[in-house]
């Protein structure tokens, strides 16, 4: 059987691909699994400057495996509290907090918590076939995975209670509209669109990168005089870098500079 997630590196780009494309890429609990050990192993691997996120066959990724759900709810009345904590919140997290861009690369269809991964990447980009749905109250159940966070700072309170509670499917064209996702790419040419804009991302100033997402998430609860003290701290790390220094040099020698990362 092939890797419920695959796992590959080139040019310093990490891709990460949900590998069930016959059950539309549902996350049983071996692809989350698998999906958690991929997410650290990218984190934790300096070869790695950037991380596309994407899904194999027609579909991104579906969200919860409801068949393999059903059995463990037999078992266990408490399965949904369980994977939420032990999968779904780490892989939110992993995803929003990796200190290297995220690309969320949407090949098809990206509903529940497999449309919320994408939400908490850095980028989003999707095919031109690609569409969405907020799945959970179909299946009575409230947000997770993050969604009730990243929507409504993506597209507004408003428009995010509309999504959740009337779980209605929209097209890529809408998701751009709304300010859900950066770009929309024909279909043929996502996968090379999403490396060409991770290519890009990983040949920066990834400690920078790593700072301003660190900034963001910080002020997006913060007031201004606590924002400004954070962003101070995180400026005088970066400013001890040899990144900061050798791209000061470059621009005051009209050179290109190079970023290594450190």
């Amino acid at each position: 059987m092939p890797d419920a997630v695959s796992y590959q590196v080139d040019g310093g780009v990490a891709t990460v691909t949900f590998n069930r494309p016959d059950s539309l890429n549902s996350l049983n609990v071996d692809m989350k699994t698998a999906l958690l050990d991929a997410l650290a192993r990218a984190r934790d691997d300096d070869t790695v400057r950037a991380v596309v996120l994407t899904g194999a066959g027609r579909a991104f990724c579906v969200g919860q495996d409801l068949r393999e759900h059903a059995e463990l709810l037999e078992s266990d009345a408490g399965a949904v509290e369980a994977t939420v904590r032990e999968h779904f919140n780490p892989i939110t997290s992993g995803i929003a907090t990796m200190p290297k861009p995220v690309v969320a690369a949407v090949n098809g269809i990206a509903a529940g918590a497999g449309a919320a991964f994408a939400f908490a990447a850095d980028f989003r980009l999707a095919a031109d076939s690609a569409s969405f749905l907020m799945a959970f109250a179909q299946v009575g159940l409230s947000a997770d995975s993050g969604a009730s966070w990243t929507l409504q700072r993506l597209v507004g309170y408003g428009r995010a209670t509309a999504l959740l509670l009337l779980a209605e499917p929209f097209g890529a064209q809408q998701a751009l509209d709304m300010g859900l996702i950066n770009a929309v790419v024909p279909a043929d040419g996502l996968s090379t669109a999403a490396q060409e804009l991770a290519g890009r991302l990983a040949a920066g100033p990834t400690t920078a990168y790593a700072a301003i997402k660190e900034s963001l998430a910080y002020a997006s609860h913060h007031g201004l005089a606590d924002t400004l003290k954070k962003e101070a701290e995180l400026q005088a790390h970066c400013g001890a870098t040899a990144d900061h220094r050798s791209a000061t040099s470059a621009f005051v020698a009209k050179q290109r500079p190079v970023f290594a990362g450190r």
